[in-house]
């Protein structure tokens, strides 16, 4: 059953502390303006939505919220939030259904800057623009500030490597970490870890057979897996097990499981919450390493069946029983977020950390409403933990964006393709319908801009219109400017 906004939105927002509006003051008492610490908003209509201005999400002028969000700080720390497929579209749909047409994400909707951005690859022999790009293409373009090829994982299209983020952040003496529901080879934490032609060598034998330059039997650095283990992030969470159970085929390790290279090269592996919780540090000595399922972690709510061509009755979603068998997003984000900024490099130089909710991706490929809502109430869950943690000081860049756009639409009536109406926590039913591949096909990705949002030193460069790429410029610009650009060899 869907939750009341009342009941998630209150909860949340009232975790976060000095939450603001533009009449209020200071939400907690004894930190005020000149404390300088930065507000967040909260956009919940006030309500019921059938009387006169009781839609209005703004409580009053908002010029100063907006004055006092635009920070001039140097940027300690940066946590970059990835909602994979999470166009506008995903966005609403996530939001009528679990809070209501007034309600607001506590999360999501509390970052006070936003603007809009444009995403796209290049084709690998021409150059020109792919208007519907993957997760791989997009990945590299923030990771690394290049447009690649569908299938690029951190290298151009002529297949140079590039230095990702990541690799930026640990060169200035940062902690870091790659946070993801996937596959962690998967192509969005990969472009942070490593540079590889097909977004599918994830393993030792898709490598030798896709991926030959990079085999280690042929000198390569070795398949999505292996050049994790060499980029050696403090802090590695996700799926992707399977990978780490085929055997390395050439150089020091080969003839190892690369999980057993892994074991060699001191990383702590943890499979499950328990493991995860008992972790007290992790670092460039001890990194950390929580395998948590085979493939993709499981999702939060199951599916219901879709209809074509017609509408059914209306169903709310139910919770999905394999769920509780992994860690959720919000508890590996706040993992991953306490270890990092507690290490020793954290603490003295900050740190850099990726988090990305996956599956909202994956199940509107699959047309699966209930599967990509769950997903997006991951995602905001995991923005409310680095908000807990950012707004409590001046030094922390939170930026939240997408990969690419999605294929689920809110219609009116029944479509040709695949449809499902939904009822709301309102009680009133929302169709959502998937028309871009023929029914029990996989649902393509659309080429609509994507929404940006920022909180914190530096982000007001994410309003009005960028492109993918000045994310990466942002945020390395904000990490130099800190603690001075790294020595030659790096962007």
């Amino acid at each position: 059953m869907p939750t009341p906004r009342t009941t998630l939105a209150a909860a949340a927002v009232a975790a976060i502390p000095l939450t603001l509006t533009a009449a209020a003051g200071w939400a907690t008492p004894g930190h005020g303006p000149s404390s300088h610490r930065l507000p967040l908003v909260e956009r919940a209509a006030d309500g019921p939505v059938d009387v006169f201005q009781g839609a209005t999400r703004l409580d009053g002028d908002q010029t100063s919220t907006i004055a006092r969000s635009l920070a001039a700080g140097k940027v300690k720390n940066v946590i970059l939030l990835i909602g994979d497929g999470m166009g506008d579209s995903e966005i609403t749909v996530a939001r009528n259904y679990l809070e209501g047409a007034g309600g607001a994400f506590a999360g999501i909707d509390a970052l006070p800057l936003t603007g809009q951005m444009t995403h796209y690859s290049v084709d690998r022999e021409t150059g020109k623009p792919d208007y519907t790009p993957d997760s791989a293409a997009t990945g590299t373009a923030w990771a690394t500030g290049v447009k690649s090829y569908d299938g690029a994982i951190g290298v151009d299209r002529h297949g140079r490597a590039h230095d990702s983020l990541l690799d930026l952040a640990k060169a200035t003496g940062r902690a870091t970490g790659d946070v993801s529901t996937a596959e962690i080879q998967d192509a969005t934490p990969a472009v942070q870890v490593a540079s590889i032609s097909a977004r599918g060598c994830k393993g030792p034998v898709a490598t030798a057979a896709s991926c030959p330059e990079a085999d280690p039997a042929n000198g390569g650095a070795g398949s999505i897996s292996e050049q994790l283990l060499g980029t050696r992030p403090d802090v590695s969470l996700g799926g992707g097990s399977s990978y780490f159970e085929e055997t390395v085929t050439g150089g020091r390790y080969a003839g190892r499981t690369v999980l057993q290279q892994a074991q060699a090269r001191g990383f702590r592996v943890v499979t499950d919450e328990r493991g995860l919780q008992s972790v007290r540090a992790a670092d460039q000595s001890r990194p950390l390493l929580g395998l948590f399922a085979p493939g993709n972690m499981p999702v939060e709510l199951a599916a219901q069946p879709t209809t074509v061509g017609t509408v059914g009755a209306a169903v709310t979603c139910p919770t999905n029983p394999e769920f509780d068998s992994v860690p959720s997003l919000r508890t590996m984000t706040s993992r991953a977020i306490s270890l990092l900024s507690s290490s020793r490099a954290g603490s003295r130089n900050g740190f850099f950390l990726q988090v990305e909710s996956a599956s909202i991706d994956k199940r509107d490929h699959a047309a699966d409403a209930c599967g990509q809502i769950g997903e997006t109430k991951q995602m905001d869950e995991a923005v409310q933990e680095a908000l807990q943690f950012a707004s409590r000081r001046t030094d922390t860049l939170v930026v939240l964006t997408a990969d690419h756009a999605h294929t689920s639409q809110i219609v009116d009536a029944a479509t040709p393709g695949q449809n499902i109406k939904l009822r709301t926590a309102d009680g009133a039913d929302m169709i959502v319908s998937y028309n871009t591949a023929a029914p029990g096909s996989s649902q393509q990705h659309t080429g609509t801009q994507l929404r940006v949002a920022g909180y914190g030193p530096g982000a007001g460069n994410v309003v009005g219109l960028i492109d993918q790429t000045d994310l990466f410029t942002i945020m390395r610009d904000g990490m130099y400017a800190s603690s001075g650009r790294p020595g030659k060899g790096h962007h």
